[in-house]
Order: C-alpha cells, then sequence, then structure tokens
C-alpha cells in the first residue's frame, strides 16, 4: 500500500498549507486548483497571470490568501491611461521645504493584484514586469527594493479584446504561470448561489446600511504570516528531484523547440519553472520527492504561454495546446 502521508520533515509546513486552502475554501468556492497555483507561485518567488472572463472570483481569491496569511494586498485596475508612476510611485515636491519626497506607489506590497493587465499601454507593462523580474523599484535617483515575498497575480480577458495591448512573448515568458479558469461546475456554482443568499446586510455606525457581499466573509486570525511563508520556501528546496526527472523536463522543453508545428519554442525558463513548480506541487501534496504526475499537472500552465504555433499550423485548426499534449504523451528518449 502506497503511504500518502505527509514526509515527517515536512509535517508542519504541510500542515501550514493545508490550513490555507482549507480558509480560503471557505470563501472561494470550487477553485482548488487556483489556490493551488497561487501557492506554488508564492512559494516560489514566481509570478502568476490568470485568464478568465470576469466574475470568476479572481480578485476574490487574491484578497482571501492575503487575509489568510497575514500579508499586505493591493489591486491596480490597469487601464489606457495608467501611467508607470501610477504603479511604482514618483517624486513629489514639498512646497513647505522646497524639498521632493518620494511617495511610493501600489508596488510596494507583498501581493499585488494587476487587473486586466493588457488594458494598459505597453510602457505601463514594460514598468511592471521590470519590477517583476528584479524585485526593485528607481524613483528618482534612487532605488528600493520591494517587499519580501513579492507577488504579482495578474489578470486578463481572453474575450473582450477592444481597446487592449497584447502582451508579447517575451513579457509573457516572465510569468511563471498562465492559468486558464474555466466556469465553475454546476454543483459549485450552486454552492455559490447558496452561500451569496445566505448574506445579511451590515449595519453602519451611521445609520446607513449596505447588503454584505463574499469580501465581507474575510476574517478571522491568520494562520501564519511572513515565517510560515519563508519556512516553506526554504523546504521546496528540499524537495528531491531525480536525474530522470531532469532528463525528462529538457527533452520536453526540446521537443518544443523542434516540433514542426511550432515557430516558437520554449526558452530555458520554462524548465527552470517547471522544476520549481512541481517541487512547490509535491510539498503542498505532503511529498519530500517530485513525481511524474507533477510535470504533467502543471506542464499547460508553465509552457503553452511560452509557444507559438506555425502560421500553417493555425490555418489548418491546430491549436498550441493540441501540439503540448502531443509532445508529453511521446515517450522520454524517443
Amino acid at each position: 500500500m502506497v503511504d500518502l502521508s505527509p514526509a515527517p520533515k515536512f509535517t508542519e509546513t504541510t500542515a501550514f498549507l493545508d490550513a490555507i486552502r482549507q480558509r480560503v475554501g471557505q470563501v472561494v468556492v470550487g477553485q482548488d486548483v487556483v489556490v493551488e497555483r497561487l501557492l506554488i507561485a508564492l512559494l516560489t518567488g514566481g509570478h502568476l497571470l490568470l485568464q478568465g472572463v470576469p466574475g470568476l472570483a479572481k480578485t476574490l481569491l487574491v484578497a482571501a490568501v492575503s487575509k489568510t496569511v497575514s500579508l499586505d494586498f493591493s489591486r491596480i485596475q490597469f487601464t489606457i491611461d495608467l501611467l508607470p508612476s501610477d504603479i511604482l510611485g514618483s517624486e513629489i515636491l514639498d512646497q513647505r521645504t522646497q524639498d521632493f519626497r518620494t511617495h511610493r506607489g501600489p508596488i510596494f506590497t507583498n501581493l499585488l493584484l494587476a487587473d486586466e493587465i493588457n488594458r494598459a499601454a505597453p510602457k505601463v507593462q514594460s514598468a511592471l514586469l521590470e519590477a517583476m523580474q528584479e524585485r526593485k523599484v528607481t524613483i528618482g535617483n534612487e532605488t528600493y527594493k520591494l517587499p519580501a515575498p513579492f507577488l504579482v497575480i495578474a489578470t486578463q480577458n481572453p474575450v473582450e479584446q477592444a481597446g487592449t495591448f497584447e502582451l508579447p512573448e517575451a513579457q509573457l515568458d516572465r510569468f511563471m504561470l498562465l492559468h486558464r479558469l474555466d466556469y465553475p461546475s454546476l454543483e459549485d456554482e450552486k454552492e455559490v448561489l447558496r452561500r451569496n443568499s445566505k448574506l445579511t446586510v451590515r449595519r453602519d455606525a451611521d445609520g446607513g446600511s449596505v447588503v454584505k457581499t463574499e469580501f465581507d466573509m474575510l476574517g478571522g486570525e491568520p494562520v501564519g504570516g511572513k515565517e510560515e511563508i519563508a519556512r516553506a520556501m526554504e523546504d521546496v528546496n528540499e524537495v528531491f528531484v531525480s536525474e530522470t526527472f531532469l532528463e525528462h523536463v529538457v527533452q520536453i522543453v526540446d521537443r518544443t523547440r523542434r516540433h514542426p508545428d511550432l515557430e516558437l519554442g520554449a526558452s530555458p525558463r520554462a524548465g527552470i519553472a517547471l522544476i520549481k513548480a512541481s517541487r512547490a506541487r509535491a510539498l503542498i501534496h505532503g511529498r519530500d520527492y517530485v513525481v511524474p504526475g507533477d510535470l504533467f499537472a502543471l506542464a499547460e500552465d508553465v509552457i503553452l504561454h511560452r509557444i507559438r504555433p506555425t502560421y500553417e499550423a493555425l490555418a489548418e485548426g491546430r491549436q498550441a495546446s493540441q501540439v503540448l499534449q502531443e509532445i508529453l504523451g511521446e515517450d522520454v528518449g524517443a
């Protein structure tokens, strides 16, 4: 019989991560995979891009995680008129002292939700992605380090393209994971409606009242903080990765570069992301070693946004996801 109990040296960390998932599950229904991907990004220092139509609880999910782990949370609604200084901050002249003082932007946080990132101009996108890569921001003549941990969760709407600026491949490659959200199952959606129908009215001190939303359900003491996150990040690096697993990752990434239906293959960053994400997923599931199931579960989120089909393949109705599944189905060493 296979032993499914957590690895002894990771018992405390596994219990901490399970507590996060259970607490978030009290607020967000049926998004276990998305919560897992968010935790993977948080534990590996990567960044997450969520693609889905409005109304799938993306903002609620990130807010719930930040409350559960006692992390600072900021949200930026990206628009066409947004400026880099609206994200990074700027120097402001103090009229009394005639000196410049630094106003730090919303990027100085632990969890940053960049809502509809493809609605901002390329200059703004570049400013954010540079900060994501270097973990620091330059305002005026001063350079400031961003808080640790620092995680960007960006969203984009795949349906409405009017007034948007598509992220180029070089910038998409900065995101460790791109997860595509789908509509909830019928049972999950019934539970969403059931919970929403039980929400009451909140009365304010001035006598006014407002109907409660799911955001009012966020509460309770955090299950942990930055110290527990730091310990979990250290534990990720203790997860064992075999040479066979490494070879499998290298071959899959290489095949994306040689496949006749792909004009752009995955970069070396894809292989690094697959190893890191697989380690984090193993830890979340209580293992101290990675298994092929980690690789296959994460391959689409890690690789799909890093490859591009040829014009001929698209003309024949071939999608990048089909090509990737073919590559994953090939035998290692073939």
